[in-house]
């Protein structure tokens, strides 16, 4: 197989030539954050001599890869300390190329997830978009969000912002142009993204930026400390840097996992956050992310990044498959969910009324779609209008029929979409090799919208605008109409998305 080398700021790398593109996996763009390091934000990675070899993807940070009962399985439990590489596909490594960059941030709860998933393989991006793909690792978990003292916080978003500064040094050498890079990313990724467009640390680093299903959990300083302390008392620790420096990095995962395990207990003091299926969300700390992106944005922060954001139509469908919960839910369990999620002092009451046929399951999904994905998704998209920025709304509705159609437009199903993986992480669950064809066919509208955004900040719709509300909707008869989920909008128009605060002390 042709090799293919590039010299970048610390040394030259050797990727290979695959199928029509350059590819360069496992590039480290920070130092191991370990040692004196742990818990600090990333270090420049140091010069080497000679030829560094870029054919495997570096090892995935440490990680508790369970969610909601269902484990990742051994993909996600690589050795090695270099957990901060990025990876690049591209068409052609030479200078004057100047192609449109597109980095992916990849999802997973802020507490799992890998750059070299099956499912994140981006050669048909590089390749049909005739852009340069830019995937990356970052810091997961209380290693990389927990609020200790004697460390940053947002660590795994200072990772991210390295990687970008990273690609804005180097990714012209791999034939990018870095005046003209969009991030994109799904979940916790684009969670992350609406985090960096407000983020001072990360201004000028990225033109355009696409969101792909934001959760809507950021937290106070507060809460972030309670959950901290909470995670370092399993070991009867203090929540410090110093104290948490003396677990190893694969065994911090576990003392976070067994707090998941009883959050209900914390209900007191974390509110519906003790109902959600991770312990990490980005923290609104006052310094590396100042104010909660909603109120950042609709401020003006974000105005000059351009922005795609949108949600599936029933992105909860996939959690309750992974629970196990699918044509099981009581009426008893929907009240709860109504009561924690639901807006106003009696969500319960507001569904009921709005939705009056709808079935114990669809309330307990819907209130969960909307508080967490996409009544945050839709506000950020108002917000950035209103700060003077352009956002482009669009949901994904294409009822997914693999798996006798139950997961519907579930969460996670735009990723094997986009990138074409339909055999790799939802896909198979999804979509199966008996729908391809279908697929196939979403896969060339997002593709094309997300490559012709990337090149000229045109997606092929108009931008969102409080009055007609325009959005694109995915589907097998793809549209434009007004913002579809109406009734849930209406129900949430005076709801207030900010960072979740600690309820007591």
């Amino acid at each position: 197989m042709p090799m293919i080398e590039v010299r970048t700021a610390a040394g030259v790398v050797r990727g290979r030539a695959e199928d029509g593109l350059a590819v360069f996996r496992g590039i480290p763009y920070a130092e191991p954050p370990l040692g004196e390091a742990r818990f600090q934000a990333p270090k420049p990675v140091a010069r080497w001599e000679g030829v560094r070899d870029a054919h495997a993807f570096g090892p995935p940070p440490p990680q508790d890869a369970t969610m909601a009962g269902r484990s990742g399985g051994d993909l996600f439990a690589g050795t090695g300390d270099d957990w901060l590489t990025v990876n690049v596909w591209t068409p052609d490594a030479d200078p004057p190329a100047r192609r449109p960059v597109f980095v992916w941030i990849h999802g997973g709860a802020y507490k799992h997830g890998f750059s070299g998933s099956p499912g994140y393989d981006a050669q048909h991006i590089a390749r049909d978009g005739d852009v340069v793909v830019v995937s990356l690792n970052y810091r997961l978990g209380a290693e990389g969000f927990a609020c200790i003292d004697g460390a940053p916080a947002n660590r795994g978003l200072l990772d991210q912002v390295a990687a970008l500064e990273w690609v804005r040094e180097n990714i012209a050498a791999f034939g990018g142009d870095p005046d003209q890079v969009t991030v994109a990313g799904d979940s916790a990724g684009a969670g992350s993204i609406a985090a960096l467009m407000v983020m001072p640390r990360a201004a000028g680093l990225f033109r355009r930026a696409i969101g792909q299903s934001v959760p809507g959990t950021y937290l106070s300083d507060a809460l972030a400390r309670d959950v901290a302390t909470a995670i370092a008392a399993e070991a009867g620790l203090r929540p410090t840097a110093a104290e948490l420096s003396g677990v190893d990095p694969r065994e911090l995962p576990k003392l976070a996992h067994a707090v998941e395990t009883k959050m209900r207990q914390h209900e007191n003091r974390w509110g519906a956050f003790a109902h959600t299926l991770t312990l990490f969300s980005p923290v609104v700390d006052g310094e590396a992310l100042p104010q909660a992106p909603w109120q950042a944005l609709a401020a003006g922060a974000g105005r000059d990044v351009e922005l795609i954001i949108g949600h599936t139509r029933d992105e909860c469908r996939t959690f309750l498959l992974f629970a196990g919960q699918l044509g099981k839910v009581t009426e008893a369990q929907a009240a709860e969910a109504l009561r924690h999620f639901g807006p106003g002092d009696d969500g319960e009451r507001a569904y009921r009324t709005a939705f009056p046929g709808a079935s114990a399951e669809e309330l307990y999904e819907l209130v969960q779609n909307d508080w967490l994905f996409r009544m945050p998704t839709l506000r950020l998209a108002e917000a950035q209008a209103a700060g003077g920025g352009r956002a482009h709304l669009y949901e994904l509705a294409w009822q997914s029929p693999g798996s006798g159609g139950v997961l519907r437009a579930c969460h996670g199903l735009d990723g094997p979409l986009l990138f074409g993986t339909y055999d790799a992480h939802l896909g198979p669950a999804a979509i199966g090799p008996e729908h391809v064809a279908e697929a196939r066919e979403l896969t060339t509208q997002i593709r094309t919208a997300w490559a012709s955004f990337a090149r000229s900040g045109n997606p092929g719709w108009p931008a969102y605008d409080s009055e007609q509300r325009l959005t694109r909707v995915f589907d097998a008869t793809p549209s434009v109409t007004a913002y579809p989920e109406e009734a849930s909008r209406r129900l949430w128009q005076d709801h207030v998305f900010e960072a979740l605060p600690l309820l007591a002390t």
